[in-house]
């Protein structure tokens, strides 16, 4: 059985694949070894991984931090990365961080790979990096454009890992997609900030006109796309992970006020984002040749979500949201 490093393992995304993990959903590694390593930046939460404790070692650290590195990562088989900040409207006020982990935490990773023996990296990235698309999708091949200092740091951190392929041979494969929500994710995202808020009684804001279009996915199928890529997935390929629902903001704001019995008044318009991307489409049909097919209908998704939400607030009412979108 592999044994597996993940970095970010305590935020959204990075929780989930481990729970999914050592709970049996990936029979292949129904045993594999795990190591989490995480920062616990302001996102990350040892709470998010307590289903799975006894399966796994935590290590509190950070992915820049090469003498770590150095350390932690010989032994393991592969290494997925979920460790990023993530989050646009942080990266427009301040992207140092941002530049310092998505890029620089990258390579830093990739080198300790590198040194302990070329053991096998998946990437996770986002659709964001190829900036915005009016109609149609994008492939795998659609040269990146991103339009964020968020988005842009994602970039270079691709850029980094197909380098190290082409230069080093390193196995990398890296992971796009869209729009993730499910239970456990850091309400400072659309869906968790609108459910908390509505919960709570309070208005939510919606940027610009509300026509921006996003691509959806649940988290438990962006984890299995990502599974199927570090068991199958070809070194140096990008493989894309769409979602299930195209929707505008309009669209998700209608949705979100029926799931929690609110009306328009709860509301409030406010100033767009700067270099606020219209569309976001990704084509997955590669990923499609390798057996993946996303299993949860935004519908049934985002009702289950907000039960999570309703049943949780230990988790998410001490927290302190911020104004913030998609």
């Amino acid at each position: 059985m592999p044994r597996v490093l993940v970095t970010g393992g305590a935020g959204f995304v990075g929780s989930n694949y481990v729970r999914a993990l050592l709970s049996g959903a990936y029979p292949a590694w129904r045993e594999a070894d795990v190591t989490v390593l995480d920062r616990l930046t302001y996102a990350g939460d040892r709470a998010n991984l307590e289903p799975v404790k006894e399966r796994l070692v935590f290590v509190q650290g950070d992915i820049c931090d090469e003498d770590l590195l150095a350390d932690l990562v010989p032994g393991h088989d592969v290494v997925i990365n979920f460790a990023a900040e993530s989050h646009v409207d942080r990266s427009i006020a301040d992207s140092s961080a941002f530049v310092r982990t998505n890029v620089l935490g990258v390579q830093r990773l990739l080198q300790a790979c590198l040194d302990a023996g070329s053991c096998r990296f998946v990437q996770v990235s986002t659709d964001e990096v190829y900036g915005s698309i009016e109609t149609g999708s994008w492939d795998e091949d659609t040269p990146l454009a991103p339009n964020s200092p968020y988005s842009a740091a994602k970039a270079g951190g691709d850029l980094i890992a197909r380098a190290y392929v082409r230069t080093h041979g390193l196995p990398v494969s890296i992971t796009r997609c869209g729009n993730n929500y499910g239970p456990y994710q850091y309400p400072e995202k659309i869906i968790p900030l609108f459910v908390t808020r509505l919960l709570r009684g309070q208005t939510v804001p919606l940027y610009g006109d509300g026509a921006n279009v996003r691509d959806w996915i649940h988290v438990d199928d962006h984890c299995r796309g990502i599974q199927l890529v570090a068991e199958r997935g070809e070194p140096g390929e990008v493989y894309h992970i769409a979602g299930t629902a195209e929707l505008t903001n309009i669209e998700l704001t209608q949705r979100l006020l029926d799931a929690c019995g609110a009306g328009w008044d709860r509301v409030e318009r406010v100033q767009d984002r700067k270099g606020h991307d219209r569309r976001y489409s990704l084509s997955d049909a590669k990923l499609r040749k390798l057996g993946y097919e996303p299993r949860i209908a935004f519908e049934d998704g985002l009702r289950e979500t907000v039960r999570w939400y309703e049943a949780n607030r230990d988790s998410w009412e001490p927290l302190r949201r911020p104004r913030a979108v998609a």
